[in-house]
């Protein structure tokens, strides 16, 4: 208890003299002797060392007596001092006036939140005879000055040349200044310094975080430049020369892919006129005689990859093997007449070992069985093609035919028309030929026609294969016919026998009913016999098929007009054919008469 009396007692003594130490000070000692008083350490003055020469090994500072919790101004040992505590501040002589340093017990001054690019000060609580030189003498130290505004009031504004000079005027808010020797009032003053708001430091901040985003938008542009990948050369325009050199690239292999690119740029540019045309078409030609090449690097690419895999699969075969006499060599070692010699952490290591085979041996046979699984599946895929219903491949060969034949119908035409256009400029040569008086006039008169008879002839062998195209189309359309027609009757009979199957089970309709065949063959057809009932329905006057169709083919494009038509006729008691107009006028229409229909029914 009595020690706790001393410590409040003490406690007491040091806000005392702590508000003693807010008095002005008139001679410079007295603020030493103050502190000395207290026991804290002396404060430097005059550009001396604030702290005196401290000895890491020993813990204390040299030349002072130890600090003991009993002594007087300290109420408890002070903890090791922290890197981030507050400079003690020394006293400051000028020529004119001289700086106090505040008391170090109250809390640091308080200042606004700091503008951005902030290089301007407020600084207020100067003296009543402070004078701009002083003023300037006391904040040069912190910096060169470019503007200095003094009030009446005591306060002014100083603008500094950097930014970081204001934190060092900051530095000097809560000193208390005192013009030459004198306590007058009107000589001293306590100093206040905060951060003010300037429009010229705000419009350079954003001057320079302006040029800032230029840099930074320059620089990342430059980059971008350096990574984006090189543009490809430009392409040269066309000309005869230049489609020379692009036909023989066209024959080199490693030339190709360059050549053909500028092919596609000039017939993309519309280079393609009457003149170039067969330059144009020899290119093309040209290219056209790659395709055999790329069919077989990729059948080469395919075999070498199929040779890869069965040379894996061999390997991992051979490596399976061993891996299984390596088990193999592990279970035998585990037999009682073996395993009985072998220490415990021999065994162990055995049994582990063991485990770790077994398992890459099963995830390596899993990885060959999945192998395995692939090569039968895509040969059972072969065996279920084969194995499909004759008719549904019949069908499928027939579609496939036909689509093959209209291509090469479509190449001939083309074929044709390229000849045609030859022959015409032929013709065209030849007319001029015969305008031009030139020497070799009839030696380019007979390599034209020959070359024309030439042109003619495979014209007739290319129209009579376009014949024979066409006459096996039409033979392929009537062969699909005919295998449609005996679809609908197996699907017809299916249906019977179904509804048959159905009346049997019943037992409640009679067979008469059940053999009846229903006019609605599918689902689809129920729905467009519903569609063509609404719509009729809406036009009591009847409508054409052309207009029905054309109201279906909003639904679905693929509707054909001869199957509407078809399923129509076929439902006599709901839809109904007339006859209105006279003459040229006379058409056909079809109106919706399902109400008398149902009657009849």
């Amino acid at each position: 208890m009595e020690e706790q009396f001393e410590l409040t007692d003490n406690t007491r003594t040091l806000n005392v003299d702590s508000t003693a130490m807010t008095l002005p000070v008139s001679d410079p000692t007295a603020w030493a002797t103050a502190m000395n008083n207290l026991g804290m350490a002396p404060l430097g003055i005059a550009g001396q060392p604030i702290l005196p020469e401290f000895d890491p090994a020993l813990g204390m500072m040299t030349g002072i007596p130890p600090i003991t919790p009993m002594m007087p101004g300290l109420g408890i040992v002070p903890p090791p001092i922290p890197p981030d505590m507050p400079v003690v501040k020394e006293i400051i002589h000028c020529k004119s006036c001289t700086l106090f340093p505040p008391n170090p017990n109250l809390p640091p001054p308080a200042t606004r939140e700091r503008p951005p690019g902030c290089k301007t000060v407020f600084v207020g609580g100067l003296p009543e005879n402070g004078t701009e030189q002083i003023i300037v003498e006391v904040f040069e130290q912190c910096g060169e000055i470019i503007a200095i505004r003094k009030s009446k009031k005591n306060f002014c504004h100083i603008r500094f040349a950097e930014e970081y000079m204001v934190d060092k005027a900051l530095y000097l808010s809560g000193y208390r200044i005192r013009l030459g020797s004198s306590t007058d009032k009107k000589d001293t003053g306590r100093l206040h310094v905060d951060f003010a708001q300037a429009r010229d430091d705000l419009y350079e901040w954003e001057c320079k975080q302006r040029m800032l985003a230029r840099e930074e938008r320059h620089r990342r542009r430059m980059e971008e430049e350096r990574l984006r990948p090189p543009s490809p050369p430009p392409v040269v325009h066309y000309s005869d020369h230049e489609c020379s050199i692009v036909a023989e690239k066209l024959k080199d292999d490693s030339k190709f892919s360059e050549a053909v690119q500028t092919l596609l740029t000039w017939i993309e540019r519309g280079e393609v006129n009457r003149r170039s045309a067969n330059h144009f078409y020899s290119m093309i030609q040209s290219a056209n005689s790659h395709v055999r090449r790329l069919v077989n690097e990729k059948a080469a690419h395919e075999k070498e990859m199929e040779e890869a895999k069965e040379k894996f699969k061999h390997a991992l075969s051979g490596i399976l093997i061993q891996f299984e006499q390596i088990v193999a060599v592990y279970h035998s070692a585990s037999k009682q007449k073996a395993w009985d010699h072998f220490t415990k952490a021999q065994r162990k290591n055995i049994s582990v070992w063991c485990k770790q085979a077994e398992e890459i041996r099963n995830i390596h046979n899993d990885e060959l069985m999945g192998i395995r699984r692939e090569e039968e599946m895509e040969m059972s895929d072969d065996e279920i093609e084969e194995t499909t219903e004759t008719k549904e491949t019949e069908e499928s060969a027939l579609v496939s035919q036909a689509e093959a034949l209209k291509e090469e119908n479509d190449s001939l035409r083309w074929q044709l028309d390229a000849y045609r256009n030859e022959v015409e400029l032929l013709k065209q040569e030849q007319g001029k030929a015969h305008r031009e008086d030139d020497p070799n006039k009839e030696e380019q008169l007979k390599l034209l026609q020959q070359a024309l008879q030439g042109m003619q002839q495979h014209l007739l062998k290319v129209q009579d294969e376009y014949k024979k195209k066409e006459a096996e189309l039409e033979k392929i359309k009537d062969d699909k016919l005919q295998v449609e027609k005996m679809l609908e009757n197996l699907q017809d009979k299916e249906n019977c026998a179904s509804r048959l199957c159905a009346s049997s089970q019943e037992g409640e309709y009679p067979l008469e009913k059940t053999l009846t065949i229903s006019p609605i063959k599918s689902e689809r057809e129920a729905l467009l016999v519903g569609i063509i009932s609404t719509f009729l329905h809406v036009h009591p006057f009847g409508a054409s098929i052309e207009y029905i169709c054309s109201y279906l083919h909003r639904l679905d494009n693929k509707i054909c007009t001869g199957d509407v038509e078809c399923l129509m006729s076929r439902l006599q008691h709901t839809f109904r054919q007339e006859m209105t107009g006279v003459g040229a006028s006379l058409e056909k229409r079809w109106k919706f008469c399902g109400f008398e229909g149902l009657k009849l029914t």
